[in-house]
């Protein structure tokens, strides 16, 4: 079995506009930081009054795994009930493939449609 290298996940949250909110992913968001990431973009979304948009700066994210993908999914899903947008800025080709593989790229990218399925009539 082949190892891999760890990176510990380093968030920083810099606040970007009064109602903008950033967060920086460095390392790996994988099985052993996702809970964290979760925690603590959750919490985020609490703590910063008049928040509507949350971006999340991938430049320097390493390795994205299922359980990141997931802490994605759960951070997607509980900005939404606060009416706050998710953007996945400066997505790298590992991540985005992850992300149109799992069929999550469109919903977790901020296109609206995707977001709520396509229109029936």
């Amino acid at each position: 079995m082949t190892a891999y290298p760890q990176y510990p996940l380093t968030l920083t949250l810099v606040r970007t506009a009064p109602h903008e909110l950033s967060i920086v992913l460095e390392g790996d968001l994988d099985y052993a930081s996702a809970g964290e990431f979760a925690d603590t973009a959750t919490a985020a979304l609490s703590e910063h009054e008049g928040l509507r948009d949350l971006r999340i700066d991938c430049a320097e994210l390493g390795l994205c795994d299922s359980s990141g993908l997931s802490a994605l999914l759960v951070l997607r899903r509980r900005a939404a009930e606060k009416g706050v947008r998710i953007r996945l800025d400066r997505r790298g080709p590992a991540l985005d493939r992850l992300l149109s593989i799992s069929g999550t790229l469109p919903y977790l990218t901020g296109d609206p449609e995707a977001a709520t399925g396509p229109a029936t009539g």
